[in-house]
């Protein structure tokens, strides 16, 4: 495996079709989004929560946060898309920002359990309802989610993009001339961040499985429901703070640290305060 990523070129398109390319890129997102969906239906089976309902909320995360991850993306790079404002909608070549879709994710998620509370008779309308919802249906999602990363991360390798610094090690991956950036032209091999981050996801998504079991088994309480959310948001900004150390690819910085390193910190720091800052829910919730 690893001299094997030392010596092959990928390719971005999987399939050419006459005039139509089929990417990998694109492959590999679908492919995670299909995971993630499988994944969080078997763990909403646990919940006694309807497919219907994961089935209609997928479809607006997975657009919503597709929009969400390409808008923050193009606000990281937005000197580049101001003079090509076409390259906008050419996700296919890449560029969605996890940040960005997470943001996205949230809006979407506390807005769809807002709607399941008003459709229930439990406390119509009320924003309690609604957050006990929310941290129900955030503790069965984000276990596909960090699935979805792990395997969509693999569309970058294809791309050839967000890719590290150089390095001699075996494991480092050919970089073709024309997408090295301009200081790093004569060094050849460079560290495959996006699949150091495919391993990490993975990892997470096990520790969220793992989490999920113990709340089925022992609790199935509103609160521990936080935990799931929690540990998705601390143990992936961790993990990309420490990574972005090493990336190489364009983004603005402030006080020696890249941007998203910036927003991992805050995630990290803020996070538990927000959650210890709400009332507890002093009973559970069904959703229908």
């Amino acid at each position: 495996m690893i001299n094997f990523l030392h010596t092959f070129n990928p390719d971005p398109i999987l399939i050419s079709l006459g005039p139509i390319n089929i990417y990998w890129y694109g492959f590999f997102i679908l492919l995670g989004s299909i995971s993630a969906l499988l994944i969080t239906l078997k763990l909403a089976s646990y919940y006694n929560i309807k497919k219907d309902t994961i089935i209609n909320l997928a479809f607006y995360l997975i657009i919503g946060g597709i929009i969400g991850a390409r808008i923050y993306h193009v606000f990281l790079e937005f000197p580049y898309y101001l003079s090509h404002p076409l390259n906008i909608f050419k996700i296919w070549q890449g560029g969605l920002a996890i940040h960005g879709g997470i943001i996205a994710g949230v809006i979407i998620l506390f807005f769809f359990a807002k709607s399941i509370s008003k459709r229930s008779n439990l406390q119509k309308g009320d924003w309690i309802s609604a957050r006990k919802n929310f941290w129900l249906l955030s503790a069965i999602l984000v276990p596909g989610l960090a699935l979805a990363q792990a395997i969509g991360r693999w569309g970058n390798y294809f791309n050839q993009e967000l890719f590290g610094l150089p390095t001699d090690k075996a494991w480092g991956i050919p970089i073709n001339f024309l997408n090295r950036p301009a200081e790093f032209l004569n060094f050849q091999y460079f560290h495959p961040t996006f699949i150091y981050e495919s391993m990490g996801n993975f990892l997470i998504f096990l520790i969220l499985i793992l989490i999920n079991v113990w709340i089925i088994k022992n609790h199935k309480n509103p609160n521990s429901y936080k935990l799931t959310a929690i540990s998705y948001l601390i143990l992936y900004s961790i993990l990309r703070f420490s990574l972005e150390f090493i990336r190489i690819d364009t983004t603005p910085e402030l006080l020696g640290l890249r941007f998203p390193q910036i927003v991992s910190l805050l995630i990290i720091f803020l996070t538990p305060i927000i959650i210890l800052l709400l009332p507890k829910n002093k009973k559970n919730v069904s959703i229908k």
